[in-house]
């Protein structure tokens, strides 16, 4: 699944694009996604200038003179395409700019969403309701992490893929960032110190700042809206890398945790 990077690699290829242009053609090419998509999107896009995109979480934002927002998710294997030589069946939304530009949000499996809502309500919209801070924003520091792991016993790596603890960490960061902080990913929230857990938001940071510049991490369907792949993949410490060496000697380790694979190393992590 795309994770906070990826989604931000997105969000940067298409403002060029779109930002400041006025969209002539809006047009849904199926119901629905995960779940419906709204019977009035191509009526209340259609004619409207995009004025900004931005993120929340793994949900990307394209903002409207209209004072509406477009809300996407990119589910388990959506990314949208620039300038398409064709249409395909995967392509469930076409938008068109009147400079000629057109953007496909490809979706084969049809996990991901689109919704629409009005800007000044999206503290509204549900899934944003409850969400965490977000890793490379003010709010989250060691203090905060302090407070929001006091009292609870469930592993640190369940509890920050937990959207309320933190905003947008999918599996592969939150392996790659425990790693690097030394932590193993089955140590209970409240039994982390301060000095583990300013080492453990720095490392957060420092990982999902780094992804972001390489484009994210590419795994099966995902690429950058003009076809590029992400290279952060390459920079794993942890993540996919079950017998190989970790940067102390050991060997990174693979199991199986909630139906997700977690990788670690032993050794260092502790």
């Amino acid at each position: 699944m795309p994770e906070l990077p990826e989604v931000e690699t997105t969000v940067r290829g298409l403002e060029p694009v779109l930002r400041g242009q006025r969209l002539v053609r809006v047009e849904p090419r199926r119901p629905d996604l995960r779940r419906p998509i709204p019977v009035n999107l191509r009526q209340r896009m259609t004619g409207a200038t995009v004025t900004g995109l931005a993120r929340r979480a793994k949900y990307g934002l394209i903002e409207t003179d209209r004072g509406d927002t477009l809300i996407f998710h990119l589910g388990m294997s959506g990314r949208w395409r620039l300038d398409p030589d064709e249409i395909g069946t995967h392509d469930h939304l076409v938008l068109e700019t009147d400079a000629g530009r057109v953007v496909s949000l490809n979706d084969p499996r049809r996990f991901g969403s689109l919704d629409l809502m009005r800007t000044d309500d999206l503290s509204a919209f549900a899934p944003f309701a409850a969400l965490g801070p977000e890793p490379l924003g003010d709010d989250f520091t060691p203090d905060y992490l302090k407070a929001a792991l006091s009292g609870r016993t469930g592993p640190i790596k369940a509890l920050l893929l937990d959207q309320r603890v933190v905003a947008g960490l999918g599996n592969i960061y939150v392996c790659e960032a425990l790693n690097q902080a030394r932590i193993a990913p089955g140590t209970q929230g409240r039994r982390i110190r301060q000095a583990r857990l300013e080492r453990l938001v720095g490392a957060i940071r420092e990982i999902i700042a780094a992804a972001i510049d390489a484009g994210g991490s590419s795994l099966r369907d995902y690429a950058q809206p003009d076809g590029e792949l992400g290279y952060f993949f390459k920079s794993w410490r942890a993540y996919g890398r079950e017998g190989e060496p970790c940067q102390c000697g050991g060997l990174i380790r693979r199991r199986v945790d909630s139906g997700r694979s977690t990788f670690y190393c032993p050794r260092c992590q502790r």
